[in-house]
């Protein structure tokens, strides 16, 4: 079975994952969570031919006079920008951008020769221009199909939008809009009106606002209610986010002051009603969606919580996190706490993530009370914060399936999370006859991810791909998959490759299974 947390930088779950997660980088397979660094226009490329050749014949070469004579002989950066091999470079980029390559190229090739290495040519140091350089400017990020079986995948960009998402935020961005304006009195409106109107059919909420994501949301309401004021939260729930992130940090940053209650484990509504003193601005409840507290536990009920602020006239900021509008019991899972059954409890303002189980864009989403959402509207960082017109209209696209009672055939990851072991099952089948004898198969787990249902699983069918008989094994293929032609993120389990259908859009099956068999002949 699938433990844990899978899509983040850190696995925050108590249980962790038996299989080997396939990263960018080749330490990822083990566990190792390392953003890969992106490639810079002017920064030295990190590896090109003739300088790992320099390096290997490194203990060949005296040092002294023949190092010297080595960096005397590296060709000019006017020698290199001579040679035929740039010419299309320099017809498509600015000059300075390509000089700028040049001499990373040359850096390290002087670096390489005082260390005992030879002189590359000017048409060497071209090549490796070019090699370096079209990676650094190739289009990015990289399209890539997830085979993990981790919907929300963080590492991979958590969920993938519907068609009218992706259609209305291409819209949006290839010409002018009434973002903010008025059609109909001809001046100036808001760009929070069409979404704040959905969010208020779909979860009843008074008001609503977007903003760039769920952490900035946070950010902006505490700012906007508690400012120089205390925040009363369980230490059970003061958690760390993807990243490194914890929340304590993130929200100090507010100017209020957080005043923990209770124990890890344990904590009541008289715990937040003790702590309650003159200065106390807020009482702050987190949902716990990427970690799970088991045994010996008490937590205090929402509602119960609700009443002791209601008490002493205080709000209740409830961050949600996931932001799931249809109830995941219905599909076997755990029941996610849903913001309409917040506001229904009783809390001031409700937080929630676009890209997690909503399935939208990135984005930070309040709803609650119409007084306490105008202060975060007519708070200063509601400017600095504010999401843009790709990310509005994809929200609002979003939203509209789940007006229309469409998201479990639109909303991609509700659509995944809908599909029935049947289908994958014959999904799978012909996806390992495509692969061959190679291919078999079997039942495995897929996992939400993206700090969603920690510990819940969904049965699924997968395509066990055995490369023992080829040079470099599961880790071999692995790479070619990743690096192919279309980039395929798989996972390894017991030395095998596994490929589940449940993230891998159906359209696109038979091409992975072939992409497959094309590596597995390549590496025979």
């Amino acid at each position: 079975m699938l433990r844990g947390v899978t899509s983040g930088y850190q696995l925050l779950s108590p249980r962790r994952l038996p299989f080997r997660h396939l990263g960018t980088l080749e330490g990822a397979r083990r566990g190792d969570y390392t953003r890969r660094a992106q490639p810079s226009l002017v920064a030295r490329p990190r590896a090109c031919a003739y300088h790992a050749q320099a390096m290997t014949n490194a203990s060949d070469n005296t040092n002294d006079n023949t190092n010297g004579n080595a960096v005397r002989h590296l060709p000019s950066v006017d020698r290199v920008l001579a040679e035929p091999a740039l010419a299309d470079m320099l017809a498509s980029y600015k000059r300075e951008i390509v000089v700028d390559a040049v001499r990373g190229q040359l850096s390290l090739a002087r670096e390489s020769a005082l260390a005992g290495g030879d002189a590359p040519s000017s048409e060497a140091v071209a090549n490796a221009v070019v090699k370096a350089s079209g990676d650094a400017w190739a289009p990015w990020p990289t399209p890539v199909i997830n085979a993990t079986g981790v919907i929300l995948h963080t590492n991979l960009g958590r969920a993938p939008m519907s068609a009218a998402a992706i259609a209305a935020a291409a819209a949006a961005g290839e010409g002018y809009s009434d973002l903010e304006l008025d059609l109909e009195s001809g001046r100036r409106g808001s760009r929070h009106t069409a979404v704040a109107a959905l969010l208020h059919q779909l979860t009843g909420a008074a008001a609503g606002i977007a903003v760039n994501n769920n952490a900035g949301a946070m950010l902006l309401g505490l700012a906007a209610i508690a400012a120089g004021k205390e925040v009363i939260v369980s230490r059970g729930e003061a958690a760390e986010i993807g990243g490194g992130f914890r929340i304590p940090d993130v929200l100090v940053q507010s100017g209020a002051k957080l005043v923990e209650v209770g124990t890890v484990n344990r904590t009541y509504a008289r715990d937040y009603e003790n702590a309650i003193t003159e200065n106390t601005g807020a009482l702050l409840v987190v949902h716990r969606s990427n970690f799970k507290v088991i045994g010996f536990t008490v937590e205090a009920d929402l509602a119960e919580i609700v009443q002791v602020g209601a008490k002493h006239g205080l709000p209740v900021l409830h961050d949600l996190g996931s932001g799931a509008l249809l109830d995941t019991a219905d599909f076997g899972l755990t029941h996610e706490p849903m913001p309409q059954e917040s506001l229904a409890a009783g809390s001031g303002l409700v937080f929630i993530s676009g890209d997690k189980l909503l399935g939208g864009p990135q984005a930070g989403i309040v709803v609650g009370d119409a007084d306490l959402v105008g202060q975060l509207a007519s708070h200063p960082l509601a400017r600095a914060l504010r999401a843009d017109k790709l990310t509005l209209a994809a929200l609002h696209a979003t939203l509209l399936h789940y007006a229309r009672n469409e998201a479990t055939d639109q909303v991609p990851v509700w659509r995944m999370i809908a599909v029935g072991t049947d289908e994958l099952q014959a999904r799978a089948g012909a996806m390992a006859k495509v692969i061959g004898d190679h291919a078999d198969v079997v039942s495995s787990d897929s996992a939400m991810g993206g700090g969603s249902l920690p510990g819940d699983d969904m049965p699924t069918r997968v395509v066990r791909v055995d490369p023992s008989d080829i040079p470099g094994g599961a880790d071999e293929l692995a790479h070619r998959l990743r690096t192919g032609a279309i980039a395929i993120m798989a996972r390894i389990e017991a030395d095998h490759i596994l490929l589940d259908p449940r993230t891998i859009p159906p359209s696109r099956d038979i091409e992975v299974a072939r992409a497959v068999e094309s590596a597995l002949a390549a590496l025979a």
